[in-house]
């Protein structure tokens, strides 16, 4: 029998959603090595007990509540070493993120065991969980196997699906002895530097606009045609650092991944570094006035066309659309 414990970030008294994933993940691949998914919370006084006890309906049958500082790597990792040992969980599973990526490398320091970042699948071979990870700009998939006691996990944005299971999970507080380190870091603010108020990973429209936009002025149109669908704006690498875009809304390798129900991108070649944080979208529309572009290859639907025109048509439509 293998148990999963997942490490669950919150923020302003709620969940993230990436590790709602990861705890629906953990309960399916639980389920199916015969164990049990529990999940451990640290730090979060405006986090209720009816608000973990809810995590049940995602997969978990135990809540660890352990009163720590939030938001850092140090208290988890030692929240985590003490529950691996006492209850000797096989699988610890992150949602993904760049605290994920930091407490699960420090536990795998900590406890010897192996670990592979950024993981889009999880599978059971054997009576083991295998992890798959993109390698090669996403051109081939690597498999990780665990020889350790503990196979650590960390997932890539939005790799994991949001499962609601119906269920209420146990809530246990937790005493954890901190190592004397521990204490040697205080969070002094919260949040990304430029753009924290742009949340892409959760919007079910996202609008993206590339260099093809020709200015940080034609993100405008944008704009307008993602409100008129109720969604988000984002954007590629080479705007961002042309500065016409906050960084929070970068799509990519070395951005954000998304995974909405429809992404519309304008003026984007398509590019291997920006398909890879867009590729799980449902449905892909693109806009370039080069037929050529690779973009065209791997979208739902293309238009080739100048989007300086397409997009206030397209906008002037939706807006008719929900007006009639």
């Amino acid at each position: 029998m293998s148990s999963v414990l997942v490490y669950a970030l919150h923020n302003n008294g709620v969940i993230n959603k990436n590790s709602l994933g990861a705890i629906s993940e953990g309960s399916r691949v639980a389920g199916e090595l015969g164990g049990q998914c529990d999940v451990v919370v640290v730090g979060g006084a405006d986090l209720t007990n009816d608000v973990l006890a809810a995590l049940g309906n995602y997969g978990a049958k135990k809540v660890y509540k352990v009163d720590g500082a939030e938001g850092l790597s140090q208290p988890v990792i030692d929240a985590m070493a003490q529950l691996v040992g006492a209850n000797g969980y096989n699988y610890a599973l992150f949602g993904g993120g760049l605290l994920g990526f930091e407490i699960g490398a420090g536990l795998a320091a900590r406890l010897d065991a192996g670990v592979t970042m950024e993981v889009t699948a999880i599978n059971v071979d054997g009576g083991k969980a295998v992890a798959e990870r993109p390698i090669l700009g996403d051109s081939q998939i690597s498999i990780s196997k665990y020889r350790s006691d503990l196979g650590i996990i960390i997932g890539r944005i939005n790799a994991f699906e949001v499962k609601e299971s119906g269920g209420t999970a146990e809530v246990e507080d937790l005493a954890v002895t901190f190592s004397e380190w521990t204490s040697r870091a205080t969070m002094v603010t919260r949040g990304e530097q430029r753009g924290a108020d742009i949340n892409i990973e959760d919007a079910k429209v996202l609008v993206a606009g590339g260099r093809g936009l020709g200015a940080a002025e034609g993100f405008q149109l944008c704009e307008d045609l993602a409100e008129s669908l109720g969604g988000a704006v984002a954007a590629t690498r080479a705007v961002v650092d042309a500065g016409w875009f906050p960084y929070a809304g970068q799509i990519g390798q070395t951005g954000k991944t998304v995974a909405p129900k429809l992404y519309l991108a304008a003026g984007i070649s398509g590019a291997i570094q920006h398909k890879v944080g867009m590729q799980g979208s449902e449905n892909i529309i693109a806009i370039n006035k080069d037929a050529n572009a690779p973009i065209f290859e791997f979208s739902d639907l293309g238009i080739v066309g100048d989007l300086n025109a397409i997009l206030p048509k397209l906008t002037e439509a939706i807006k008719a659309k929900k007006g009639s």
